[in-house]
């Protein structure tokens, strides 16, 4: 590893602060070196706030030296006016001698012209160091932009014989929800909904357990909650429709009459195939990654038609010897790993 991915390496790392509150903006990471030492990092404020850049050079104490100063950005500075002004504009104006890019932000108001900006100033840029690596880093962005569509994560716990819930019977017995794995697991999937931008899951998990679907067991912001209810089934009372959280109830129900205040609804045909249309919903709603918790029929909804990044699966220690699948997925598998009685294994799609 050369000194330039070591520094790319160091801005990915302080990418990383900006995961779960950077969203819909990319988790940028930079890093400003002067004479082989790093003089300024930044990282993506809270959507909003300023860019990994701005961040960055106002961190640089004494701003003489960015003349003569390197910067490192995991993804090209973007070059328009939103919620900020352009930060390829902030970078020439402080006569930044040289820029090492990851990764071009495919952004069609960006696309290129960042660099060019930079370029048009005397800058010489670099694109390219650790491309893999960044394009990993910002998989929920790229997905975004590339396939209009979030980055979805599937999570299910299933027990040792391969059942994702108990039989009905069983539940009439038991009406609280039946859990798989331990309490180390279920703080691990609360980190994970932290992450994330959204989560999803269907009619029959929300009336069965009644949800929240929120973050407790752990520090961080509540994901959307995307609640799939074609014919409106959810009772008034039930935590999902509660207000406390941003909610998106998918529907075909088009009747105002029948929908609650501070819940947002969109329609989708049941009659035609569903995620991608879940997928268009979230897209129009600038959602860049979706955790699905969904049941065994929402989540294979998604793996049959390939909707799927990654797959996150435990095995917990119990059996159930009769109930509800698990759902049926292949894909490669990342990395297995035990958490006390629980095994946690994650597939990517390939």
């Amino acid at each position: 590893m050369n000194i330039h991915e070591k520094y790319m390496l160091r801005c990915i790392e302080l990418g990383k602060k900006g995961l779960g509150i950077t969203a819909p903006n990319p988790m940028v990471g930079c890093v400003i070196v002067h004479d082989h030492k790093i003089i300024g990092e930044g990282f993506t404020s809270p959507y909003g706030g300023s860019h990994a850049e701005v961040n960055a050079i106002n961190s640089v104490k004494n701003t003489e030296l960015l003349k003569e100063a390197t910067l490192y950005v995991t993804l090209e500075p973007c070059s328009h006016f939103g919620k900020t002004p352009p930060c390829a504009n902030l970078i020439a104006e402080h006569k930044i001698s040289e820029v090492f890019i990851s990764i071009q932000d495919p952004h069609d108001k960006v696309a290129g012209k960042g660099i060019e900006k930079l370029r048009a100033s005397g800058c010489k840029v670099t694109i390219g160091v650790l491309e893999k690596e960044c394009r990993l880093h910002h998989k929920r962005f790229l997905s975004f932009q590339e396939k209009k569509r979030p980055y979805i994560i599937l999570k299910w716990a299933e027990t040792k014989d391969g059942f994702i819930a108990p039989e009905t019977k069983m539940r009439e017995k038991t009406p609280e929800p039946v859990w798989i794995t331990n309490k180390h697991s279920k703080q691990l999937v609360h980190k994970w909904r932290s992450e994330e931008q959204a989560i999803f899951v269907g009619t029959n998990t929300v009336l069965e357990d009644n949800p929240k679907l929120t973050v407790r067991n752990w520090e961080g912001k509540h994901p959307i909650r995307i609640i799939l209810d074609k014919d409106l089934k959810v009772p008034v009372d039930f935590h999902v429709l509660d207000s406390s959280v941003k909610t998106i109830v998918l529907t075909q129900i088009n009747d105002s009459s029948k929908h609650f205040q501070d819940v947002d609804y969109e329609f989708i045909d049941f009659s035609l195939p569903i995620a991608q249309q879940i997928c268009s919903v979230l897209y129009k709603h600038s959602i860049t990654s979706l955790l699905i918790e969904g049941g065994t029929k929402t989540l294979q909804t998604f793996i049959d038609v390939g909707l799927w990044d990654e797959a996150r699966i435990f095995e917990g220690a119990i059996t159930f010897e009769n109930g509800v699948s698990a759902p049926e997925i292949s894909g490669k598998l990342l990395e297995s790993k035990q958490i006390l009685t629980d095994t946690l294994s994650i597939y990517l799609n390939d």
